[in-house]
């Protein structure tokens, strides 16, 4: 029985998969370079067009404002370095990323972009990635980024200045460690099983009726398992937003939404001291503030009452699969010598909560339809996911990545050089380099990165399995090509592999440090979806608009069509 899927991601862009089950065979018994019969091969996307000799679209008035502005402003600043003068009208309509991609192509793998007074330097090179975010990474910080986060998060590890951030990183880190990873993925299992109990009583209720499938916003509800998930794992709160809606999981909303809104509105109003209490928004984004801090609050208040004090060594040896609060808050609260201020903790739960829950939703919107059920039947059958079965599901972990690199979650990291440096000219860029002052902004561009031709082969094109197979540097200088066995037992691929040429997580001291969690959360959540359900688009592929805010999302939700599977083979 055929599954056909489609999905449109932008005017140009269709996704095909259509799977035979009864020609899955087994995955693990065939080399890696006959992943696919070649009679069912999953279409190669096909990304809106970047073509650099499609006809410019004719500037109005705003934009060439914006350009002298910028000539007379900031155009010799940055020396030679190419220039992609943005137009304003650049900003709206379609992603940025977009817009970054086609000067990406024109301009090279490195340059500045100008919009009016300000500049930023674009880096789409996996060589001047490496530069920034490990070699050099305490030369730089987050920049615009933290001016934007820090009123939602604080001093929480992403927008943190350097000193919190090195301190808050050695206490947060450990906290990561295998056994608390094998105790989530039972979470993992009991948030999916949530949802994947809610989906079978609706597709009862219409089988009474006499219907067979429902639809569903599947970004909705990947978003609500995703809070879920967050809030049990990470200072063990059950929001329940799956089943419900409460206080708390409207304000988390409301609060994603404003951090959203301000990672893509020109212009900081909201620093504005009177602007809370004028705007709308900012009141309510206020009070939703307030009622999660209350929460949060509440939760850290309890865990210290019920605090047991120990050694790292310990906590990380506990029991955490039979541990009745196995939260990373229960961690942080009882790790010796690690005392820390209520807000400093709050701010802290605070960043995990907002970048652990939009990042997630946002990955399995799209893995969704990367479909791959070889390996749900082969190595599940009906059997919920354990952490010994993640190491099987080889082909729906490849999937998760794969998705992560075809829409990077963010697109963009941001940073600002704290004293003068010299990047690297990048491929087929200047020699010398580029001289930068410091207080530059850069736009480590994922996106451009992701989809780099001079690093991937077919690089708009879905292929799993690219991420086993050594790809050579081929004459790109100072960059060591893609090898997997540079990280060996690695679950997922990372940015050793492949020398910074892929950062869904970003790279150096500063990658995200829930890396692993988020991973293997998407792969049980996948699997398990995959494993009752068939999914396809509702409505034809031109209803699916892509957008992105601080990840690329759907403009109006991702309506599936699912249907319950007949039989596990």
């Amino acid at each position: 029985m055929a599954a056909p899927c489609f999905l449109q991601l932008s005017s140009s862009t269709v996704v095909n998969v259509n799977f035979q089950r009864s020609e899955f065979g087994n995955f693990h018994s065939s080399p890696a370079t006959h992943l696919f019969n070649p009679k069912h091969k999953i279409s190669p996307i096909r990304c809106q067009s970047t073509s650099t000799d499609e006809p410019k679209t004719k500037r109005n008035f705003l934009d060439n404002a914006s350009n002298m502005l910028t000539n007379l402003l900031s155009g010799g600043s940055l020396g030679s370095m190419p220039i992609a003068e943005g137009a304003v009208s650049d900003l709206f309509g379609r992603p940025l990323f977009f817009s970054l991609y086609d000067w990406f192509i024109e301009h090279g793998s490195v340059y500045k972009l100008a919009f009016g007074p300000k500049a930023f330097v674009v880096v789409s090179d996996a060589v001047v990635a490496r530069h920034v975010l490990r070699e050099n990474a305490f030369s730089y910080d987050k920049g615009v980024l933290a001016d934007i986060l820090e009123p939602i998060m604080g001093k929480g590890l992403i927008p943190a200045d350097l000193d919190t951030w090195k301190q808050r990183r050695r206490v947060i880190a450990p906290g990561f460690h295998a056994l608390y990873l094998e105790a989530m993925v039972k979470i993992f299992n009991s948030c999916s099983e949530r949802t994947i109990l809610k989906f079978e009583k609706l597709l009862e209720r219409e089988d009474l009726v006499g219907g067979k499938t429902i639809e569903l916003d599947l970004e909705a509800e990947f978003s609500n398992l995703a809070l879920d998930i967050v809030g049990l794992g990470v200072f063990n709160y059950d929001f329940g937003s799956v089943t419900k809606e409460s206080p708390v999981i409207k304000a988390v909303y409301g609060t994603l939404f404003e951090a959203e809104h301000r990672s893509t509105f020109y212009f900081p109003y909201w620093k504005i001291p009177f602007m809370k209490w004028i705007v709308p928004r900012q009141r309510k984004f206020h009070y939703d503030l307030k009622v999660i801090n209350d929460c949060l609050d509440g939760l850290i208040r309890n865990a210290k009452e019920t605090r047991e004090e120990t050694d790292v060594e310990k906590l990380q040896q506990r029991d955490y699969l039979n541990l009745k609060d196995a939260s990373l808050l229960r961690f942080l609260v009882d790790m010796r010598g690690a005392d820390v201020n209520d807000r400093q903790l709050r701010d802290d739960l605070m960043t995990m909560l907002i970048a652990g829950h939009e990042t997630t939703a946002a990955v399995l919107t799209w893995a969704v339809f990367l479909l791959a059920q070889r390996e749900i039947d082969s190595v599940l059958g009906w059997d919920a996911p354990t952490y010994e079965s993640l190491k099987k599901l080889e082909y729906i972990r490849l999937i998760v990545v794969e998705a992560l690199r075809l829409y990077p979650q963010p697109p963009l990291l941001i940073r600002r050089a704290l004293k003068s440096d010299t990047l690297p000219g990048g491929y087929n860029g200047a020699k010398t380099g580029y001289a930068i002052p410091a207080g530059t902004d850069i736009f480590i561009s994922v996106y451009n990165l992701h989809r780099s031709p001079y690093f991937w082969d077919h690089p708009s094109e879905f292929k799993p399995e690219r991420f086993l197979v050594q790809k050579p540097s081929e004459g790109i200088e100072g960059w060591a090509g893609f090898d997997p066995s540079r990280s060996p037992g690695a679950l997922y691929p990372n940015e050793i592999i492949s020398d910074f040429a892929f950062l869904p997580f970003g790279g150096g001291p500063r990658k995200c440090v829930g890396d692993q969690f988020a991973l293997m959360e998407s792969t049980v959540a996948l699997a398990m979806l995959l494993q009752k359900f068939d999914v396809e688009l509702r409505g034809p592929p031109e209803s699916v608009e892509l957008v992105t805010g601080a990840t690329i999302h759907t403009k109006s939700g991702l309506w599936c069509k699912l249907r319950k599977r007949s039989n596990v083979q």
